[in-house]
């Protein structure tokens, strides 16, 4: 199922063997506040176990988001991220957009992420602050 998205000079593609996982590895775990100290093993199983969305400029890639989902029912939207460089252009909009519009993704009963400070971006694709927070649970490992 890889698809291929093209704005100008950027490129958003889903396709596993065009991931520079240690570039994504070394954001992740250098700069997301989320995923800081994350091993290069954890970071290859959750791309492994994902559908991938690199973003790219040219052959460069600049940026990545990944959804875990049953293809059914469950959607979770994670690692997303733009390098700073390439922020202010729209791209992370534009990621957005394109993984919103993905057939494959589409009539889901529940997506979910989460984030520290991006909130204004995600509601403009229908996100929003849980609308039942009481029946929520979550299992952290706070090792990892």
């Amino acid at each position: 199922m890889p698809g291929e998205w093209v704005l100008s000079e950027f490129t958003i593609s889903t396709d596993r063997d065009r991931l520079d996982v240690n570039f994504i590895h070394q954001f992740l775990t250098n700069h997301a506040y989320w995923a800081l100290g994350r091993s290069l093993d954890t970071v290859t199983r959750s791309v492994d176990n994902s559908l991938n969305f690199g973003l790219y400029s040219g052959n460069k890639q600049i940026g990545f988001a990944r959804v875990v989902t049953d293809y059914a029912t469950f959607a979770w939207l994670a690692d997303v991220f733009v390098l700073p460089e390439y922020r202010g252009k729209g791209l992370g909009k534009w990621l957005i957009e394109t993984i919103s519009s993905v057939e494959e993704l589409q009539g889901f009963r529940r997506w979910l992420l989460a984030t520290h400070d991006a909130h204004g971006l995600y509601r403009q694709f229908g996100f929003n602050n849980l609308s039942e927070p009481d029946r929520w649970m979550e299992k952290r490992n706070s090792q990892i």
